[in-house]
């Protein structure tokens, strides 16, 4: 055993913290931090000159290894949402002679995705999740699907990331095909409740004298003979698509629902109990629906607390280059068709129309381009004609920056058409080479 200590020398240790698997970092009983490995400060972002001395708060987001030192209780494989992802992470207090020194954490899954591969207990936990969500949906959206870069959709992405724990009611507007689901689901996937059941109802697929029972289910006699998506819902989440659609009397059910966490099914004076959190949608502004009494009063106030306006594609043009990328890439491998390019002038079209139908007519105009290019290469002859005729860019809606951000690429789509040696366009725009390169791949030109 002597021989073994002599070997575990401050050098080995070193090497062994900063070459293993996991991330680690220690902190004294201040909760400052005294040791990070490099692997970990990589991920962060951060020095580790910086990190060192530092509040562990002030350098790993929603850390918990303050709380350790004061409770001094181990945290093991707890869940910790950092930078857009849960990891799970061990967290344990350091004990001497009886008094908390410090404290010890590492991260030992860097993705939940890690964890259901290598766990077989947990693969099949979330493999039955996945058969019970199949039930309700085709597909399902998480946190990380949500794409762009724009100060809006960041916005969005931070009060997700805030309200998807707690239990409030959240309403979704925004335009037919921005993706309202999405975003539902990616509340749903980071709350408490992700492993039971996302159940959705749209009030506007239903006839309107069957959606009492459809949502609120119903009884025949003393027996139960159909459960309503509330009672599908119990312990997840019920997403109530296109809400202005329910009807008054309707919206008065509901809204005891969400006071009181009862419901009453058609055919029955009894009330149930149920656990339930309600995200709704609309594609219509419920506060004109109010005004004109189509909407009631008190219901409106209930849900609209927490509320997430998602903008129309074209208030966010600069996050097209993404949004193109990431379903280029996702219908390529689906048809079979990898390495598919698309060229500067069908780029230009691309990203110069307006999308009236939102993501959802993007998605379906590449999934249509990508079976009709010729060869790996999408031009401009395969674009729809609404997109390819297209001459000027009219659009004047959205922010300063998102303006200038279009005209900035229209500007350079033009000096490329006409020049071919970027030296010169970069002299004639009075910038150097590289800032024009870094202009070129922000714009996907």
């Amino acid at each position: 055993m002597g021989d073994w200590l002599k070997f575990l020398t401050a050098d080995v240790i070193s090497q062994i913290l900063e070459t293993a698997f996991q991330w680690f970092v220690v902190v004294d009983r201040e909760a400052k931090i005294i040791y990070i490995n490099d692997e970990y400060c990589h991920f962060l972002e951060v020095r580790r000159e910086e990190a060192i001395g530092k509040h562990v708060a002030d350098i790993i987001e929603n850390t918990e290894m303050h709380l350790v030192m004061e409770q001094g209780i181990a945290q093991i494989a707890s869940p910790h949402y950092i930078k857009g992802t849960y990891m799970l992470a061990n967290r344990v207090p350091i004990v001497v002679d009886g008094e908390i020194i410090g404290a010890f954490g590492s991260v030992i899954f860097r993705d939940m995705n890690d964890w259901k591969k290598l766990s077989s207990h947990v693969r099949k936990t979330m493999d039955q999740i996945e058969t019970n969500m199949n039930q309700y949906r085709e597909s399902f959206y998480n946190f990380a699907d949500i794409r762009g870069i724009s100060q809006t959709i960041r916005k969005i992405k931070e009060t997700i990331a805030t309200i998807a724990p707690t239990k409030l009611p959240v309403l979704i507007e925004g335009e037919i095909g921005t993706g309202k689901e999405m975003f539902a689901q990616s509340i749903h996937g980071l709350s408490d409740r992700a492993e039971n059941y996302f159940v959705k109802v749209n009030c506007s697929a239903i006839p309107k004298d069957l959606l009492e029972e459809e949502i609120f289910g119903k009884w025949e006699g003393d027996r139960d003979i159909k459960k309503g998506r509330i009672q599908r819902a119990e312990g997840g989440t019920l997403f109530i698509e296109e809400v202005h659609e329910l009807p008054i009397t309707l919206q008065a059910k509901l809204l005891k629902a969400l006071q009181d966490q009862k419901i009453q099914p058609l055919g029955t004076e009894e009330e149930i109990s149920v656990d339930v959190r309600y995200i709704l949608s609309t594609n219509i502004s419920l506060a004109e629906m109010v005004k004109s009494k189509h909407f009631r009063e008190d219901l409106f106030y209930k849900i609209q607390a927490i509320t997430l306006q998602i903008p129309p594609l074209r208030n966010r043009i600069e996050d097209l280059p993404e949004l193109i990328q990431t379903f280029l890439s996702k219908y390529s491998i689906e048809a079979g068709r990898r390495g598919i390019k698309i060229d500067r002038k069908a780029w230009w079209c691309l990203q110069h129309y307006d999308w009236p139908g939102n993501v959802r007519e993007l998605q379906n105009v590449l999934q249509a381009i990508i079976h009709l290019a010729d060869g790996n290469q999408i031009t401009i002859d395969v674009l729809p004609p609404h997109i390819r005729r297209q001459k000027t860019l009219s659009r004047s809606n959205g922010t300063l920056e998102e303006m200038l951000f279009q005209i900035e690429g229209r500007i350079l789509q033009e000096h490329l058409e006409n020049e071919k040696d970027k030296m010169k366009i970069a002299k004639k725009l009075g910038i150097s080479r590289s800032t024009l390169y870094e202009k070129i791949k922000k714009h996907n030109l």
